[in-house]
């Protein structure tokens, strides 16, 4: 057995340094933690060569001491802790006193600082985690870190280290939720000398989200402040209608600190059951405050992940306060909700009539079906209407209320004068009794009746019905054929269920196939197969779709494999692409959300081997391109998929799952207690 026998220090600060630094936004992190902690305003991060080349950063917090510049790059020391019973409530973003000697242990680190109030500031530089001597240097007030050639020193770390757009866009990620964890303090992040970022720093949450993350965002989002049992919830969700198709917008952060949390996830998606979409995400900014003694960070090296003691008043807090804010949007008892007035309805162009409604009608809902508009003499609109034409049938007006303004005929008086003779301009139409007669300029009304000059059609006489003759005894349908037209199929189509399943009888039993998953595998086959280019359709204006930094990253990596898949984009710059061609097979609603898939796959490790990333392409193609569950469909369209299942060419989908199941006739019958 080998002899056991303590570490060289600096292969144990190597180690202890891979914990914590493993990229350069590990590193900008911890050193915009510090200056936070400091109690800086204001933080300036510059990189060159995504990070690897140069990371500074400058504060102008508090400084640190000249005396004290060796030790702060000592492992453990820290001036947040001072005894252990202060682990039970840390309020501070660092307090480990591992970042700053784990990051001069593999990199050439260079520090200024001066404290507040001091003539004259200190400088040190580090190689490899050994310091040299401490200088005097004339500097601001605040602290510049500057860390060079990171993993100089650890090749072995080096060589895993992604392109320099990958960890530019990481980087990005980090700051922009650093900015929105704390939106007093202003955060401007230079990449090779560009400004990609800046925040205001005046405090106000919506601020950081709409510089961090886009006007489009920010104005899809609804205030959230609420909480209970000592937990309290405060941000912006996203409109329901507004989902993602992955969690990349979902931001927590805990006395802020930003973490990743499954059981806040799970409250703020449970919040919105009923109201998201099947397959989107919700996203979010939500700062979640309670007493520091409820809160455990000490359970990661990162300090990304929490435990809280009462998980249960956590995740009732940021539900309940959720739901209550996407409620109070909503229209409650028919009234109009908070927000939306001004809007106009679907369909609609501001100022121009619609169906059902006319320029000068009091403003009381719209119109009801068979009222009467009485026109004066020599109006425009006085002339006798003849219908609407074969291919624009008016339904029978519904009665309505009687009035000074309008007139209505029940519908006894409507069938008897439909059946009536034309006697020409001057007929009178039968009324209910005490009305007086309508002449023919008084013609009743429905909704779909408008002209382009907001005039009236009167009521056409329906054409003669003929008595329809007594329905046949149903026949027995043949056997059905096979798609080429060869010998009938062994089964029979026996319909469809939720709209997402086709049943199919054969001679033993039941099969339940699932219609979206089979068409999944019958798309991808397909476009796998094809040696041809993609078919792709111009879009008539480009889009402009905004992505996380690090999505937009990886989409910007594989632009050719994009071009190769029938998308036609390019870097439109700060987390933009301008997207001008998409596949023909995909809907242009469906745009961000397929980029996002995409992304989030190459992400996972698809990027690194091409095969897998085509692979992970025509998953996301074969899927946004097939027919999905919930939609009705002709049953054509279902009896060749069938055709395809039962023949054997499609078992399961590209996902692994199966596409059909059967259940025999002696299972059926045993349900039954037949058998």
């Amino acid at each position: 057995m080998p002899h056991i026998q303590q570490l060289d220090p600096h292969v144990a600060d190597l180690i202890a340094a891979g914990e914590v630094v493993e990229r350069p936004a590990s590193v900008v992190k911890e050193l915009v933690e510090n200056a936070m902690d400091a109690g800086a305003s204001a933080v300036v991060v510059e990189i060159q060569s995504g990070g690897m080349s140069l990371i500074r950063v400058t504060d102008n917090g508090c400084g640190i001491a000249p005396g004290e510049m060796p030790t702060a790059f000592l492992r453990h020391a820290t001036s947040k802790l001072r005894e252990a019973g202060d682990l039970a409530a840390i309020g501070t973003l660092g307090f480990r006193g591992e970042a700053l000697a784990a990051i001069s242990a593999v990199s050439r680190l260079d520090v200024l600082s001066r404290q507040r109030g001091a003539e004259l500031g200190a400088s040190l530089s580090l190689e490899g985690g050994v310091p040299g001597p401490v200088e005097d240097a004339g500097c601001p007030e605040g602290t510049t870190m500057m860390v060079r050639e990171l993993f100089y020193n650890t090749p072995a770390r080096l060589k895993f280290m992604k392109s320099d757009s990958a960890e530019a866009a990481a980087v990005g990620a980090m700051i922009g939720q650093i900015a929105l964890s704390h939106p007093e303090v202003s955060i401007r992040y230079l990449r090779d000398g560009k400004e990609e970022l800046h925040t205001p720093g005046d405090g106000k949450l919506l601020s950081a989200i709409y510089a961090v993350r886009g006007r489009d965002f920010a104005l899809s989002l609804t205030e959230v402040e609420g909480g209970g049992e000592g937990v309290r919830v405060r941000g912006f969700v996203t409109d329901p209608l507004a989902g993602r198709g992955t969690r990349a917008m979902q931001a927590f952060f805990c006395c802020g600190r930003m973490i990743k949390s499954a059981l806040l996830t799970a409250a703020l998606e449970e919040a919105y059951a009923n109201r998201q979409m099947k397959g989107k995400f919700p996203g979010c900014v939500l700062h979640i405050d309670l007493p520091l003694h409820e809160v455990d960070v000490n359970v990661h090296p990162a300090k990304t992940v929490v435990k809280f003691v009462h998980e249960r008043a956590v995740f009732s807090a940021v539900h309940h306060t959720v739901k209550d804010a996407l409620d109070g949007g909503r229209p409650a008892g028919g009234q109009q909700a908070a927000g939306t007035a001004g809007r106009m309805p679907a369909g609609r162009t501001d100022g121009v009539p619609q169906a059902g409604q006319m320029a000068g009608l009091p403003k009381t809902g719209q119109q009801a079906a068979g009222t009467v508009v009485r026109m004066p003499p020599g109006h425009p609109d006085d002339v006798p209407q003849t219908g609407r034409g074969k291919d624009a049938p008016m339904p029978a007006p519904s009665p309505a209320p009687r009035g000074d303004f309008f007139q209505s005929m029940d519908a006894k008086a409507f069938r008897e004068r439909a059946a009536a003779p034309r006697t020409g301009g001057g007929e009178r139409l039968l009324l209910r009794d005490g009305a007086r007669p309508i002449s023919s300029r008084e013609r009743p009304l429905h909704p779909a009746a408008l002209s382009e000059r907001a005039g009236f059609f009167a009521v056409p006489k329906p054409p003669p019905q003929k008595p329809s003759p007594a329905p046949e005894p149903e026949a027995v349908p043949p056997a059905q054929a096979t798609l080429n037209g060869g010998a009938p199929a062994p089964w029979r189509f026996a319909g469809e269920v939720f709209h997402t399943y086709i049943l199919a009888e054969d001679g033993d039993g039941l099969w339940l196939i699932d219609k979206h998953a089979a068409h999944e595998r019958i798309n991808f086959d397909r476009m796998k197969a094809n040696a041809e280019p993609i078919m792709r359709q111009q879009l008539l204006s480009c889009a402009a779709v905004d992505l996380p930094q690090e999505q937009y990253a990886a989409l910007l990596e594989h632009l050719p494999l994009l071009e190769e898949f029938g998308f036609e984009a390019e870097d439109f710059g700060s987390g933009c692409l301008a997207v001008r061609a998409i596949p023909s097979d995909l809907e242009t609603g469906q745009i961000r959300e397929t980029l996002e898939m995409l992304a989030d796959k190459l992400l996972t490790g698809a990027g690194a081997d091409p095969a897998a990333a085509r692979d992970a392409m025509l998953h996301t193609m074969a899927c946004k391109a097939s027919i999905k569950g919930g939609w009705r469909s002709d049953p054509s369209e279902l009896q060749a998929l069938i055709g395809r299942v039962q023949s054997g060419e499609v078992q399961f989908c590209p996902h692994g799952r199966p596409v059909k199941v059967k259940l025999t006739k002696y299972e059926i019958e045993k349900m039954f207690k037949r058998a």
